[in-house]
């Protein structure tokens, strides 16, 4: 047993020198293995330091050259300077004058560009819905006024009128409100008021009156409110003919009531009623070509002339006052805005808008749908030469077509084409800005250049 034993322990010794062996062997190989990396990183790191030396004298090349630079650089500056006698910031000034001209000249030039593509599509096709819907409804046109002068059987009822101590023209102002002006006018007096619908009623009381031939206090407050009667059966009658005759349903009887009042409301000498009829109309065809709402066209169109009815009772413009009056009585919001955006008060958000406006600009634009007194025509054209007059180039321009168009010539050796078009352009949105007038005005800027030569 003990000789086994040494043997074991013999055998045991063996196997561990064997394996001390192998792990020396294996040792001595990584200290190989270390000793030759250790060697390549001492070799990378000399390379590194060299490159970082080479780097180094680089920057200190590069920023000695910088400093060379911006040296010659500052003394071909003030040689420049001294040269152009210009300061260097008056150089910047000059070059962002010459760099915007020649933006301000290219941009016209590209806007141009952009304007003529756009409007070869776009005039096509608006042409052919204006005139479709200015053929479907070809509808006659007489201008109706509201008759303010009475004539009378002869003179001499103008004392029984005016009655004793002018007791009978005293009381009849008083209860209607309107001035009855009694003048050398043979066989006529004249009736004065602001409010269409009063001197309507006040129209047919003095009518019923001077045919009775009874004048006095308590006759005239009786022929006054039998015309009262008439007169609001009138408007009644006229709104529910509007309504009926465009095809809408459903409208409030507040609104039909205050619609027939417009039967009494003149624009430049055009009836007021008539005109959104013919709006009504206009806008219910071309919304049928653009895809859009019928009903709600005709609604909008019979409407957008509303607030004229009592504009004279509530301040501000007729557009807003009737956008206020349609959203009182109940009226859709789309509605509502087309009413307030159809003379440009609010910027229009919807195609409805659009063609509104549109519709009230062909009825009041034709021909011998308006006319408006001598004195502010004249003063309307003369605005609009002026306003021409004030751009740079311009030589010569012309009013023509009674105010719907202005001609302007431009100097060819001043102005260019592209320039040309920027005039037209600015021109017609300074119109709009600055000058009242119906329908449309066509701007036209011309530039001739002639080259004459004689043959002696």
């Amino acid at each position: 047993m003990l000789v086994e034993a040494k043997e074991e322990v013999y055998k045991m010794r063996m196997k561990n020198e064997d394996r001390l062996r192998n792990q020396m062997k294996d040792l001595r190989r990584l200290e190989s293995r270390l000793s030759n990396r250790e060697s390549i990183i001492d070799k990378k790191s000399i390379k590194l330091d060299r490159k970082e030396a080479i780097v180094a004298r680089n920057e200190r090349e590069v920023n000695t050259l910088k400093e060379e630079l911006e040296k010659k650089l500052d003394e071909e500056r003030k040689r420049l300077e001294s040269i152009a006698g210009l300061s260097s910031a008056d150089a910047k000034a000059l070059l962002m004058k010459r760099l915007e001209e020649e933006a301000r000249f290219d941009s016209a030039k590209m806007i141009r560009e952009i304007e003529e593509d756009a409007r070869e599509i776009a005039e096509k096709k608006a042409k052919e819905i204006i005139s479709l819907a200015i053929q479907r409804y070809a509808n006659d046109y007489v201008a109706e006024t509201t008759v303010s002068v009475v004539p009378l059987p002869n003179d001499d009822m103008k004392g029984r009128i005016i009655g004793r101590e002018g007791r009978n023209i005293r009381a009849f102002e008083k209860l209607t409100g309107v001035n009855l002006i009694v003048d050398d006018t043979p066989e006529a007096v004249v009736l004065s008021c602001f409010n269409p619908v009063r001197r309507e009623k006040s129209r047919i009381a003095l009518e019923e009156l001077i045919s009775d031939g009874r004048i006095h206090p308590a006759k005239i407050e009786e022929m006054f409110e039998k015309a009262n009667k008439i007169v609001e059966n009138q408007v009644k009658i006229a709104g529910e003919k509007a309504v009926f005759n465009v095809g809408i349903a459903g409208l409030n009887k507040n609104l039909i009531k205050i619609l027939g009042q417009l039967k009494y409301r003149t624009s430049f000498g055009q009836n007021v009623l008539q005109h959104s009829i013919e709006v009504s109309h206009l806008a219910g065809v071309m919304a049928a070509e653009l895809g859009v709402s019928v009903k709600k066209a005709k609604r909008a169109g019979i409407l957008h002339d509303i607030g004229k009815a009592i504009d004279y009772e509530v301040e501000g413009p007729h557009a807003v006052i009737g956008a206020e009056l349609a959203k009182k009585l109940h009226e859709p919001n789309d509605i509502v805005h087309a009413i307030h955006a159809h003379h440009g008060d609010i910027e229009a958000q919807s195609i409805l808008d659009v063609i509104i406006s549109a519709a009230d600009a062909i009825s009041s634009a034709r021909p011998g749908a308006r006319r408006e007194a001598l004195e502010s025509y004249i003063k309307r054209l003369e605005n609009l030469e002026n306003m021409a007059k004030d751009f740079k180039g311009v030589e010569k321009c012309y009013a023509i077509q009674a105010g719907r168009e202005i001609r302007v010539m431009v100097v060819p050796n001043l102005v260019d084409d592209d320039q040309s078009a920027r005039i037209a352009r600015e021109l017609a949105k300074k119109i709009e800005d600055e000058l009242e007038y119906p329908g449309q005005i066509k701007v036209t800027v011309i530039r001739e250049k002639r080259v004459i030569e004689y043959a002696r």
